[in-house]
């Protein structure tokens, strides 16, 4: 618990900009508090969010964010290779519920076998701190003046531009990627026959073409060598 503390303080400073977008297309506190209890994952709840801005199907919803979830099956590999074999399945099951960039490190970090219950108390702060900063920036997004939400909404963007821009700066095939997928955006949305798809297969179309090539153009050595 401990060490979920500051992770959950960090949750709920973005679920709060999360919470304010959550607001912007008409969702409750309540609806918005279940929904990170569900899906505790920023990217995830982005593109969930943004997959019902743009009034799309459930299939396309429920793709999108698979595929912008996908890290987190990698994830639960590397951590299934550190656990004791003789743990039980119901501790696996309710360990990978809650599987984030944040609660991976702490937990893949420590020596020897994963202990359960030590990902447990890291959860338990951290949850509450996600659905809570959402739920209240819901709230804060019914309250607010609608310049001040605006300037929150922006926080939320600023949060993924400080996800991608470090790594492009070290990496340069990461930064013709984001480039690439910037223009690619807007290409789809203007050529003929591609424009007239919804934004969330438009969406899903760019996310796996561009992730598969660049998969395959420029596989990573760590991967090759493992």
């Amino acid at each position: 618990m401990r060490d979920g503390v500051p992770i959950g303080l960090g949750y709920f400073a973005v679920s709060f900009s999360l919470g304010i977008m959550a607001r912007n297309i008409g969702l409750t506190p309540l609806q918005a508090a279940v929904m990170s209890i569900l899906n505790n994952a920023s990217a995830g709840e982005y593109m969930g969010l943004t997959m019902i801005a743009a009034g799309a199907s459930y299939w396309e919803m429920a793709l999108a964010t698979f595929i912008t979830n996908a890290r987190y099956l990698l994830m639960s590999c590397a951590m299934s290779q550190r656990m004791d074999p003789a743990t039980p399945f119901r501790h696996r099951l309710f360990m990978s519920f809650d599987i984030t960039d944040e609660l991976f490190g702490i937990n893949i970090a420590r020596p020897g076998y994963l202990n359960p219950w030590y990902m447990y108390g890291a959860m338990v702060p951290s949850i509450p701190g996600w659905a809570i900063g959402t739920a209240l920036g819901t709230l804060a997004g019914s309250l607010l003046p609608l310049r001040v939400v605006s300037a929150f909404s922006v926080a939320l963007y600023g949060m993924f531009i400080a996800i991608f821009i470090p790594p492009a700066r070290k990496d340069r095939v990461i930064a013709v990627l984001v480039a690439l997928s910037f223009v690619s955006s807007w290409a789809f949305a203007h050529l003929p026959g591609i424009s007239a798809l919804s934004d969330g297969t438009r969406t899903i179309i760019l996310t796996v073409a561009l992730s598969a090539g660049a998969a395959l153009l420029f596989p990573r050595k760590e991967a090759a060598e493992g």
